[in-house]
């Protein structure tokens, strides 16, 4: 009963194997051999277009790197209030930008109010050196609440940008999932709804360690290139993250493995609601689910073996938790099976 979170699950075997068929031989160094060519043509095909593929180790990297690319002097990024770049990565954008900042825009469930950012944006007037000037967007997709960027409301925020010189960004730690869960394209999700660069994570979802920094505009990669390296995350031996995306590719297995664990967040969320002992806090969209209840019944959980973590309650929430009790945070992943789902409802019951 691990619903603590999708970092804590393990490798699919796919990608697993894939790792120890690369592992023989050689092949050329440095993001030049065979595995990532192939890798670099699997991405274009899911996006319909020509992209510049970045490896990385670490959704932070990935996040930061991307940011940094877009930075200006005096630049500021906005993100929502709880974006994972604002409150779980140690100043890491900031630090890679040179003393670029991140500005909050708050908005409701995860998502940026379109009002507030165009709020948040005219606090910075073009000329005005003393408070520096807008450098880019940043949205979370599936969002840190569980919730998820309609394809239109990703155009919005994008439209907002563009009318002010700003690209989008795309934190894609969870990708597959909000695509699952929107059951739309790829391309269509990202640059054909106006989003210029993505994070793309595959780590939550399967892999050992698999992130890439995805650029729609590939006149971009040559200075990215310079960052990438300067950021230390151009790997020797990177066929090894390239042999993971392969496998993660195959046969959708992406997909299907993103499927899966949404189906389990909702099934999840059903036992609690049958339980009649917990609520919702809202309804999951992809494969965090969220819900309040006495910390009583948590801990008795938690000491009959059910892993998962109080969380904070979103500045945006405004409903009542109630006596003695808190909201709590579950995800799942590929590897949760109905019978975690099954324990955990006898517990409740």
């Amino acid at each position: 009963m691990i619903f603590s979170s999708d970092n804590w699950a393990g490798v699919h075997p796919e990608v697993a194997q894939a790792l120890t068929r690369a592992s023989g031989g050689f092949d050329s160094a440095y993001g030049s051999g065979a595995w990532d060519k192939r890798v670099a043509a699997r991405f274009n095909e899911i996006f319909e277009r020509e992209v510049a593929v970045f490896f990385v180790a670490t959704g932070s990297a990935a996040n930061s790197l991307a940011l940094a690319s877009v930075q200006r002097p005096g630049g500021v990024a906005f993100a929502h209030t709880e974006a994972h770049i604002l409150e779980d990565e140690c100043g890491a954008p900031e630090y890679f930008s040179g003393g670029g900042r991140l500005h909050a825009v708050a908005g409701p469930l995860g998502r940026m109010d379109l009002a507030e950012l165009e709020a948040a944006i005219g606090r910075f007037p073009p000329g005005f050196v003393h408070g520096g000037q807008p450098a880019a967007l940043s949205i979370t997709q599936a969002t840190e609440i569980g919730t998820v960027y309609s394809v239109d409301e990703i155009a919005a925020v994008s439209e907002i940008g563009k009318r002010h010189g700003l690209p989008l960004h795309m934190d894609g730690a969870r990708f597959a999932n909000a695509l699952t869960s929107l059951q739309v394209s790829p391309a269509e999700m990202t640059w054909k709804s106006g989003v210029d660069l993505l994070s793309f994570g595959g780590t939550k979802n399967g892999c050992w360690m698999a992130e890439a920094v995805v650029l729609f505009d590939t006149a971009r990669a040559a200075e990215f290139a310079f960052i990438h390296k300067r950021g230390a995350q151009l790997f020797s031996k990177s066929r090894f993250i390239a042999a993971q995306f392969e496998a993660y590719f195959a046969d959708d297995l992406w997909l299907k493995s993103a499927r899966h664990a949404n189906r389990m967040a909702g099934d999840l969320a059903a036992a609690l609601e049958k339980s009649g002992r917990a609520r919702l806090a809202w309804r999951p969209q992809a494969n965090e689910v969220f819900a309040i209840m006495p910390r009583a019944l948590a801990k008795g959980l938690q000491d009959k073996g059910a892993r998962f973590h109080e969380w904070r309650k979103p500045a945006s929430f405004d409903a009542a938790l109630g006596a003695d009790a808190a909201l709590y945070r579950f995800v799942t992943s590929f590897a949760t099976t109905g019978d975690d789902i099954a324990a955990l409802a006898r517990l409740l019951s």
